[in-house]
């Protein structure tokens, strides 16, 4: 139930329906009610009662200025592979289900996180995650984000992400942080 007064976008911008996955453009003018926003995208219900996701580049349309991404490179840490997964990790931390309000690392969605050395301290990274359902639609979209955020970890080079379906995700995956978000615990 909507109680609160609806934001009017100050601007047309892009946005993905919730859990479909369908692009679409919001009109400027257009009144919407935040969900949730984390890890720089914004969650809004349309006036039609639609979720979407309106991407961190585009949250100035809803008056709200993107936050500076955090450092991925904390000064005098060097790039070895151990200091990269870490700041992958942390990266990875910054990536949030649409719906639900918790990172996917915490959420249990992120099953395996590799960093592959190249030489001269170039890194692949590759990660396989899932959706909390085979049915949702944001699996490319959390794939570029992850991608995106992955790609900016000094000592990063290559990027693979994976989607995939086994085991199926279920609610015993959360962590202990995540179940005491959820009120779980």
């Amino acid at each position: 139930m909507k109680n609160e007064e609806p934001i009017r976008l100050r601007r047309q911008c892009e946005a993905v329906q919730i859990p479909s996955g369908k692009k679409l453009i919001l009109p400027a003018g257009s009144p919407v009610w935040i969900a949730q926003s984390h890890g720089g995208g914004t969650t809004v219900t349309t006036e039609r009662g639609e979720m979407v996701r309106i991407a961190g580049k585009d949250t100035d349309a809803l008056g709200i200025l993107s936050a500076a991404p955090p450092e991925v490179e904390p000064p005098g840490v060097g790039a070895g592979a151990g200091n990269v997964e870490r700041r992958v990790w942390e990266q990875l931390k910054m990536c949030f289900d649409p719906e639900i309000p918790i990172n996917i690392v915490d959420l249990g969605l992120v099953y395996h996180c590799e960093v592959i050395p190249l030489g001269e301290g170039a890194n692949r990274v590759e990660i396989r995650f899932t959706l909390t359902a085979p049915g949702c639609g944001m699996g490319e979209v959390l794939k570029e984000e992850i991608r995106g955020k992955v790609v900016d970890v000094a000592g990063v080079k290559e990027v693979r992400v994976d989607l995939v379906w086994n085991p199926p995700w279920d609610q015993s995956m959360i962590s202990g942080a995540g179940k005491v978000q959820l009120g779980m615990l």
